[in-house]
This record gives structure tokens, sequence and C-alpha cells, in this order.
């Protein structure tokens, strides 16, 4: 038992890569086998997550059950890991979306082995980011999660699979390869790639020129800090670094899109928090107007490239780029507000402290929020483009006669991605904009531009989709199957219980917030 406890968070890590292995000695022909197996080893790291989540101490919330072993000496790395309050959340998120995820992915029927296997070891590199400590070993899983969703596109994609994997491919490689350089920096002048050493000698580090290098160590923080922000901004994506992402949406499978807009890209958001700030607060203050400048753009470009899309995937797709601008917003403030204190000196006023870590908050809890709603939409787009074979939404209209169920679905999930009060989506942006008000008055009042959008690019999916006559092919559609509503129902439990009760997944997020404002 005292193993167990010890070791808990390197099982929830390398289970699903253990659980890939087992499936990957498997004949390719049992492919009802493989699908079953692969659902129920997706469930053990959810298992044993909420285990942790049980466990939690809220008192301290602080990093948790971590774990440190000798790894790579010679360059000061070793293998650190550890969960506080948001990187347990978005833990428990990836281990919620994964089996629902490869619950989705049974209609899949062509290298069924090898797709399972990819799903898994994704599932690995994503729950390690959000647990490393150490900048190589966040650097490695980062790497990790790259690898098999470029192969979920590549080989299971639309028509265009091949220019959308390339594209995806190229755009994050280019950003991991700053981000590496970055790291390396960083690890030469501190002597060690641990995270929490790092808060300490790397931000505190005054020196004149940067040892080991003899490089002037203002310029060199200040190239790291953009080479960090690139790397993440492409990862959320932040526009214009989003060109990337409705071209992987559109041409990946329905269970890539699920995970890609419901884990993915919260790693680059969780790079801001995790590092980039930290890291870098002055940088972090100075810069901190601009970011909430390119979130609150991301907020109306998005709403407005969504709302001119008649492809429905691209549709959800931008529909990201708009929600994510939200999370932008809210880092904006932690940003400005956390950083005052290392470039203008003196701790901000208590009010600034509040904003901030209610913007910070909201942030978190929308990744976790966006996460549900936009794996919710992508899943109904592939329900209906399994039925109809198309996903043009001029050939649609009037369905919800024939697919009742589906039709109530999609408007429930419609309307937690809408920001209806009572659902989670609501909560969570609110609390952004609650917190951001007082700190970017002018990005958050031109980003309501964004959200009365959002409202027109739903509607808009719904109407043509549900709404008008029945043309005569879609007469005898089939509504949803059992497998169909396993899949979004727990997804739906979820939005609605955090609409009603946000406070179960709050209260974690806030103790540590809280105790990194201090």
């Amino acid at each position: 038992m005292e193993f167990l406890q010890e070791n808990l968070l390197t099982l929830v890590i390398f289970s699903p890569a253990i659980a890939g292995l087992i499936i990957f000695l498997l004949p390719e022909d049992e492919k009802t086998l493989i699908r079953r197996l692969a659902l129920v080893f997706s469930l053990i790291p959810l298992v044993l997550t909420l285990v942790m989540w049980l466990n939690f101490d809220r008192v301290n919330a602080g990093t948790q059950f971590e774990t440190m072993a000798e790894w790579f000496p010679a360059v000061g790395a070793s293998y650190h890991i550890g969960v506080d309050g948001i990187s347990l959340s978005l833990i428990l998120l990836t281990t919620i979306l994964t089996p629902l995820s490869i619950l989705a992915s049974f209609s899949i029927d062509e290298r069924v082995r090898m797709y399972m296997v990819l799903f898994l070891a994704l599932e690995t590199g994503m729950i390690g980011l959000f647990a490393a400590l150490d900048l190589m070993i966040f650097f490695v899983f980062w790497e990790i999660g790259l690898v098999p969703m470029y192969f979920l596109i590549r080989l299971w994609g639309g028509k265009d699979r091949d220019y959308a994997s390339f594209k995806f491919f190229i755009y994050t490689m280019a950003g991991s390869l700053g981000l590496l350089l970055s790291i390396q920096l960083i690890g030469l002048a501190a002597g060690t790639f641990d995270i929490p050493t790092l808060m300490e000698a790397w931000v505190n580090l005054d020196s004149a020129n940067l040892p080991g290098s003899g490089l002037p160590t203002a310029l060199v923080k200040s190239v790291a800090y953009v080479l960090f922000v690139i790397a993440f901004a492409i990862k959320v994506p932040i526009w214009p670094f989003h060109t990337w992402l409705p071209d992987a949406h559109t041409e990946a499978p329905t269970a890539g899109s699920m995970i890609l807009a419901g884990v993915l890209l919260k790693l680059g958001a969780y790079g801001f928090i995790r590092l980039v700030i930290p890291l870098f607060p002055e940088q972090a203050y100075l810069t901190a107007g601009l970011l909430a400048v390119l979130g609150m753009l991301s907020i109306i470009f998005g709403g407005f490239a969504a709302y001119a899309q008649w492809d429905f995937k691209r549709l959800v797709a931008y529909s990201s780029i708009n929600h994510m601008g939200f999370v932008v917003l809210g880092i904006a403030v932690m940003a400005y507000v956390y950083g005052a204190a290392y470039a203008i000196g003196g701790a901000p006023s208590a009010g600034l402290v509040g904003d901030a870590i209610m913007a910070t908050n909201g942030a978190v809890f929308q990744m976790f929020n966006h996460g549900l709603s936009a794996a919710g939409m992508f899943f109904l787009v592939g329900v209906i483009y399994d039925r109809t074979h198309t996903r043009d939404l001029k050939k649609y209209g009037g369905i919800w006669s024939v697919l009742p169920f589906f039709g109530a679905v999609l408007i429930f999930t419609s309307m937690a991605s809408l920001g209806l009060p009572g659902l989670n989506g609501f909560v969570s942006e609110f609390m952004i904009v609650r917190g951001a008000w007082n700190v970017f008055t002018i990005q958050v009042a031109l980003s309501m531009i964004g959200l009365i959008m959002t409202g027109a690019y739903i509607l808009k999916g719904i109407g043509e989709t549900l709404h008008g006559t029945l043309l005569p092919e879609w007469a005898d559609l089939k509504d949803m199957t059992l497998r169909e509503h396993l899949v979004i129902w727990p997804l739906m439990a979820l939005m609605l219980s955090l609409g009603l009760w946000p406070q179960w997944l709050v209260a974690i997020i806030n103790d540590t917030v809280t105790r990194i404002f201090g």
C-alpha cells in the first residue's frame, strides 16, 4: 500500500503506455478484443486519478504525490513529477476524455491495433506533461504528445489528411525547437532543470552575464521568454498562430478531434501558467497588455470565422479559438499582477490580487469546461457525419424530426458551449470577464463582440442542422445508438454539474491559485 501511495502518479502516467504495449502484442485481426481491452485499460488511469483527487490535501495545496529520482545527472535533469490543484484538474480532464474518445472510436475498422496503441501513448504524453516538475521531462512528454496525434490525423483522417497532418507537425515542431533551445539556455545558466528550484535560481539570476556562456543575462531571458511564448501560443492556439487548427480538426478522425480540442490545446495554456509567468515574471508583466489584446482578437476573429463556416466541423474548430481566447485573457491578468511585484517592486493591492485570482481560476476552469463542450460538439458532428457522410450545413435541415435524441443532445451541448447560465461554460467565462475587467477594461469590452458572435454561430449550426424542411434522403436516418449515448451522457452530466455546482472543481483549483499569489 505504501508503494502504491508513493508511486501513484507514476502509475497514472505510465499505465496507458503499458496497456498500449500489451495491445501491440495482440493479433491484428482480434479487433473486438483490442477495442474492449483498450477501453478497459483506459479506465485504469481514471480510477487512479480519482484516488489522487480524493486524497488531495487542500490545506497544503502545493505539490503533492511527488516523486523524484535520478535520471540524467550529467546535465542536471531528474525524473521529478508531482501535482497541485491546477495540474490535477487537467489530469482528471485527460483521464475522463480518453476512455470516452476510445469508446467513440469503436467504429474505426482499419489498423485498429495501431490506432489504440497510439491513443494510449498519447494519453501517457498528456498526463506526463501535466505532472512534470523538470523542464527536460516536460519537453520529453511535450514531444510524446506530438507524434501520436500526427499519425492519428495522417492515417485515419479525411481526404486532405496529408496536408493537415504535415501542417500540424510543422507548426508544432517549429514551436518545439524554440522551446528546446530556451530550456537548454535556462539549464545552462541555472545548473538545473528542476522547475521548483528554477523559481528561485533562474528568476533571481541578476548577474550581468549568463554563467557558462558570457552572454548578457537580460538578452537571454528576453529571447527565452519569446521562444517560450511562441511555442505555447501555437499550441493554444492564439491568433495569429492558429491557422493549423481548423485543418487539423477538420481532417482528424472524430476521436482525434475530441482529444485535440479537449486536452492538447490545454497544453499551451498550461505552459503559460506553469512556466512562462513564474519563470519570466518581469517580461510577462511588460507584455501582459499585448497578451490581453491577442486574447481579445482570438475571441473576436474566432467568432467571426466560425460564423462564416458552412462545414460543421470547421465551425466547431474555429469556435475553439474563440473560447480559448478567454483563457488567454485570464492568463494575461495573471501575468500582469504576478509580474508586477518583480517588475515594479512591492506587493500589488489586495483588490488587484483578488482580480488576478478570480481570472486565473476562471482560465483554468475554462480549460476544463472547454475540454468537455468541445469534445462533445466534435463527437456530435461525427455522429451526424457517420449517417449523412457530409458536413455541409446547407445539405442538412429538419433532421430533428427523425433524430429527436440527437437534436436534444446537440442543443444541450451547444448551449454549454455558448455559455448559457446553469451550464459550465457560463461560470468560467464570467469569472474571467469579472477578474479581467478592472485590469484590461478595453480588451474585455471589445471581446464582447466575439461573445455576440458566439451566439450567432451556435444558432447557425443548430438552425441549419435541426430546423427547416427535411430532405427526402434523410427520412430514414437512425437515431443515436447506445454506444453513442454512453459517450455523450457523461460529458453532459459534467457540464450540468459544473454549471449548477462548480465548487467541486473550482475549490481545488482556487486553493493552488491562491497559494501561487501568496
